[in-house]
């Protein structure tokens, strides 16, 4: 998704949820409201590949600072839209 290409919401979140199902092989239905840890059971490892596939995916820089504020998929996907429409 790099370019002038314009993403919004929608799209973030489909990627997200695609790279999600990817990392848990399918084992979790995901979707907006699922936990990325409660739900998941990601550990800090699968967490940073996830953030480093979306960087490449966004063409977007992902500073670790917000990850305090990321729970679930929509917080996650709601501060990659801010980070995409900034760069």
């Amino acid at each position: 998704m790099t370019g002038n290409v314009t993403v919004d919401y929608p799209q973030i979140v489909a990627e997200i949820c695609a790279e999600l199902s990817r990392l848990t092989q399918g084992r979790v239905e995901v979707g907006e409201d699922t936990d990325l840890l409660g739900d998941l059971g990601l550990d800090s490892l699968q967490v940073m590949n996830l953030m480093l596939q979306i960087e490449d995916q966004f063409d977007i820089s992902i500073p670790v600072s917000i990850l305090p504020d990321v729970k679930t998929v929509r917080d996650f996907a709601t501060q990659i839209e801010r980070l995409v429409r900034a760069s």
